[in-house]
């Protein structure tokens, strides 16, 4: 059996849906579109430059295969990849992490305005401390079509239950 994943000090072994020795990816707590998805180093330091050359080759290598599935899965037409490396850049959990968002030239909520997705990449980074306390196990399950995005002004953190349904979808991509 692997041992837990840890995003910094947050177990999330439940929300994977690809590991490699030196990396792996989850399903966001709070997507800003759907298929937003994180590629993580195993080992957590805060700075891309703490990584070792194997470490971050594995972690680029992974931002590369995770990409590929999740924009085909997900019906994109390309890619948005963010790093936001250190807290002066926006990041919140002292962890390195890849944000992995598939877009699209038509139907997704940023589609007219591309780049209005970076300050909601930065809000939704800023909130994600409260958001991983107050994470429910179970409730209703929403299917990833119906999800709720962070341009949704209602939109709440989903369950464990809802992003384990969209790991165990994502790692049939994989296998």
């Amino acid at each position: 059996m692997s041992p837990p994943l840890l995003f910094s000090t947050i177990e999330v072994t439940r929300q994977a849906f690809y590991r490699t020795a030196l990396s792996y990816a989850i399903v966001n707590l709070k997507p800003i579109v759907p298929g937003h998805v994180l590629v993580i180093p195993n080992r957590p330091v805060p700075r891309l430059t703490d990584l070792t050359t194997a470490e971050l080759t594995s972690l680029i290598a992974s931002v590369q295969n995770v990409g590929r599935v999740v924009e085909r899965a997900y019906g994109g037409d390309a890619l948005t990849v963010a790093c936001q490396d250190g807290k002066a850049a926006g990041q919140s959990i002292p962890h390195v992490h890849f944000h992995i968002m598939p877009r699209k030239y038509h139907g997704d909520y940023f589609s007219q305005r591309m780049d209005d997705i970076y300050p909601a990449l930065q809000q939704s980074e800023a909130d994600l401390p409260r958001d991983f306390q107050n994470i429910k196990v179970s409730s209703t399950t929403v299917q990833h079509h119906q999800l709720k995005v962070d341009a949704d002004e209602d939109r709440l953190p989903r369950t464990l239950e809802d992003m384990e349904q969209e790991a165990t979808w994502l790692r049939g991509f994989f296998t």
